[in-house]
């Protein structure tokens, strides 16, 4: 991925429609996945989300007049982020929203950029841990335990459900300094990167799904309307168009600025569960993920940087991870 710069910050209109658009179609994956698991086993759904997605993506890379990657080093690297980026969460949430509501899902979904700091700092040596970074984490980690109700935990489906998702959540945070570390050097397009992972992503899936299932693939005709519609929204939108919607807002005003959509996604999430499929929150759930996601605003330093009103500097190009 390449380095580019925001000069002059375009006025809200050009880049916060898209913002919105980009956080009801992410947050509304977990309502996907829910109607998804219900006909389909969550490997066999992963695989047909990263199919699809696949697919959109080679489609704009074409109009685009773009090629995929050639290079076996990015072919290796992109091998393992389509394990620990797409093929291992999604399967994840998808078990984990067979046993716990959409919402929730999507709630676990917000604790990434959590995991991503100390990752980093330990794994992958790409950050280093601050005062201010440190706080952000404590605070972040209160809010999950919140969001899990640690005082009132009895086992049972709901907590496997809630691990299944915060495990999720945990790839997704070691994907992201992954790929910055050892792929965001290259001068690939996000397109072409994000297609050469979803392609690898599937053929994982169509290797070990099977295996693991211990049946083949049902045949589409046999899947209602709605599960179809789920996966090929997952794929199409949640794992194509939206990634295109993304770059653009990165474009228009950087990265760290774009990744605002992530505070944005429980706040969808919540609302099309509740709505669309009557599920119920208890009081602990939303306070938790507040309290998770003021943590996420102080590690990354979004208070503070709203406070001292930073002057516009050259903003990288980093990933957002896609749920």
């Amino acid at each position: 991925m390449s380095t580019l710069t925001t000069p002059d910050r375009p006025p809200v209109r050009a880049w916060l429609p898209t913002m919105l658009t980009l956080a009801a179609i992410w947050g509304c994956s977990f309502l996907f996945i829910s109607v998804g698991v219900r006909e389909l086993h969550p490997m066999y759904l992963a695989l047909g989300r990263v199919l699809c997605g696949s697919l959109a993506l080679l489609v704009i890379l074409a109009i685009k007049r773009e090629s995929l990657p050639r290079e076996p080093r990015i072919w290796a690297h992109t091998f393992v982020l389509g394990a620990i980026g797409s093929a291992i969460p999604w399967t994840l949430f998808g078990y984990g929203e067979q046993r716990v509501p959409s919402l929730l899902a999507g709630i676990w979904n917000g604790i990434t950029p959590l995991i991503v700091l100390p990752v980093a700092v330990l794994v992958f040596r790409t950050e280093k841990f601050t005062v201010q970074r440190v706080l952000g984490l404590l605070v972040g980690f209160a809010g999950m335990m919140v969001v899990l109700g640690a005082w009132n935990l009895e086992g049972g489906a709901d907590l496997t459900g809630q691990l299944l998702c915060m495990t999720a959540a945990f790839f997704y945070g070691i994907a992201v300094p992954y790929q910055k570390k050892f792929v965001a050097g290259s001068q690939l397009s996000g397109t072409a990167l994000s297609a050469g992972l979803l392609l690898c992503a599937t053929v994982q899936l169509a290797v070990v799904a099977p295996i693991v299932t211990g049946t083949a693939p049902p045949a589409p005709w046999s899947l209602s309307a709605e599960v179809i519609g789920s996966v090929v929204a997952l794929g199409a939108l949640g794992s194509g168009i939206a990634f295109v919607l993304s770059l653009r807002n990165i474009r228009l005003i950087g990265a760290s600025m774009a990744s605002m959509v992530t505070y944005l996604m429980p706040i969808f999430a919540i609302a099309v569960g509740v709505a669309v499929l009557d599920e119920h929150l208890t009081w602990y759930q939303p306070v938790g993920a507040l309290i998770v996601l003021t943590g996420v605003a102080v590690s990354q330093g979004v208070l503070r940087s709203f406070r001292l009103r930073r002057p516009k500097t050259p903003l990288p190009v980093e990933a957002t991870p896609v749920p």
